[in-house]
């Protein structure tokens, strides 16, 4: 089973769901980039999702495009990214997943790629605009290498690409809980909802939603029926406004809503 996974197994098991935190490498720079990922992993985060910036993000809101932004221009390049795996894993026991736009990865060489992430000590990559019957290459290099494969899932998608989804993920489903880009809302879509459930029929054993929870609050809602929230624009936005302790706080704070809805 994959690290991820296991997880997000044991978290069930014990009644509670998992906390997934996004943020940027090399934002506000690289040093303090580790060091808020690992002190959201000290304060109730259980898998790291590590952005890489990249010049054309178009599924990205407002707040985490202007960290990105700022990366690129502080230097960012891909490297740094393995380097930041690299420090977070020997600092903290929590899964590494990178979250990329595919561009990147097939710039940098697939097999390449794949092979750096496991020297790293990272878990596996979340592709947002890749697909699976778009992926062969990124499929066989997870699968010789052992690194998860976070695919997305999305309101619109037909139940084929559901099922598509399920078989080809390893680790969980990116659950998308509705349309549009990143970014905190006041309220998270009952689209989510009618989509993990159609994800369940489709086989899926972890499912985990993202896209707009930003509350202690949503973080239970979602896991009243999910097995992990995925939390972004609100952990940058705090980083950006009060660095590593801001950051820090605000994970803790998310972190209260683990418990399970009964």
């Amino acid at each position: 089973m994959s690290s991820v996974a296991s997880v997000l197994r044991a978290r069930r098991d014990a009644g509670s769901g998992a906390l997934i935190g996004y943020l940027p490498v090399g934002f506000p720079n690289f040093d303090e980039s580790v060091d808020a990922a690992v002190a959201i992993a000290e304060n109730g985060v259980d898998i790291i999702e590590l952005g890489l910036p990249y010049s054309d993000p178009v599924m990205d809101g407002p707040v985490i495009q202007k960290a990105t932004q700022q990366a690129l221009a502080n230097g960012f390049k891909l490297r740094h990214g393995f380097e930041a795996v690299r420090q977070i894993t020997a600092r903290v026991d929590v899964p590494v997943l990178m979250m990329t736009y595919w561009n990147p990865v097939v710039q940098y060489g697939v097999e390449r790629f794949a092979d750096d992430l496991v020297a790293a000590g990272g878990a596996g990559l979340i592709t947002p605009d890749l697909i699976p019957d778009e992926g062969s290459d990124w499929l066989a290099a997870s699968e010789r290498t052992g690194l998860d494969r976070v695919f997305l899932a999305a309101p619109s998608s037909s139940d084929a690409r559901l099922r598509q989804a399920v078989e080809s993920s390893r680790g969980f489903v990116y659950t998308v809980s509705t349309m549009g880009i990143t970014g905190a809302r006041s309220d998270v879509d009952q689209a989510a909802k009618v989509l993990v459930s159609r994800l369940r029929d489709a086989g899926c054993e972890h499912a985990c939603v993202g896209l707009g929870i930003s509350t202690a609050e949503q973080v239970r809602e979602i896991l009243a029926y999910a097995d992990g929230a995925i939390v972004g624009s609100a952990l940058v936005k705090a980083l950006a406004e009060g660095g590593v302790e801001r950051v820090a706080a605000v994970a803790s704070e998310l972190a209260r809503g683990t418990s399970r809805a009964n």
